[in-house]
């Protein structure tokens, strides 16, 4: 059973950075692209960051220069680096995972796998 278990979420003042990590279990994701959505209330979810297994990287522009996709195929973990947070990053993330894809994906369609998400609280 696949499994995607997000960490790090929490309360930050704007101008701070957190850390999210989504480790996966059940399979390998190795050459897999791999996502991070956001869902603020009321509002549908959106693209945030994506990672195709090359390690190629893609944001959407609200978080470029600010947050950073990476992963680490050892651990079979994704995380996404966020600094300088505005109170608008404010959302549950969602980590998510293509199945059998390596390309980048940018849309909720594109994922197979979801976690249950982390909530980012930033304050002003």
């Amino acid at each position: 059973q696949v499994q995607l278990l997000e960490s790090g979420g929490g309360l930050v003042q704007t101008g701070g950075s957190l850390r999210l990590s989504c480790a996966a279990s059940g399979r390998t994701f190795r050459t897999n692209a791999m996502g991070w959505f956001r869902q603020a209330p009321g509002k549908e979810r959106e693209f945030v960051a994506a990672i195709s297994g090359g390690s190629i990287t893609y944001y959407t522009d609200s978080v470029k220069g600010r947050f950073t996709i990476s992963r680490d195929n050892t651990k079979n973990t994704v995380y996404l680096q966020m600094n300088s947070l505005k109170p608008d990053d404010t959302a549950v993330y969602y980590c998510a995972a293509r199945d059998g894809y390596y390309g980048l994906g940018y849309a909720r369609g594109d994922y197979d796998y979801w976690g249950q998400g982390t909530q980012v609280t930033v304050s002003s």
